[in-house]
């Protein structure tokens, strides 16, 4: 174990923006009574849909954790050989 390095926790839901967004997912289900499974995943992909469509909630599922996000720069075209 190196000392001079702080390690992660095992487990840290606060750190982890997909928390944000289970639980905004498990919200608007959550009164949902479904009559079989079938019912519940339509309602799930129903609603990872719209989250997709509103990137600035996403981001505040990040914002949330504290955590910085660094974009990456534009990537260089596929060459193929």
């Amino acid at each position: 174990m190196n000392l001079g390095q702080a390690e992660a926790p095992t487990y840290a839901p606060d750190l982890n923006p997909q928390e944000g967004v289970w639980s905004l997912v498990k919200r608007d289900i959550g009164n949902l009574a479904a009559a079989d499974l079938g019912q519940i995943t339509r309602a799930v992909k129903r609603k990872l849909k719209m989250l997709q469509y509103r990137p600035e909630v996403i981001d505040g599922c990040l914002a949330g954790t504290g955590l910085a996000f660094e974009a990456a720069g534009p990537q260089a075209p596929f060459e193929s050989r």
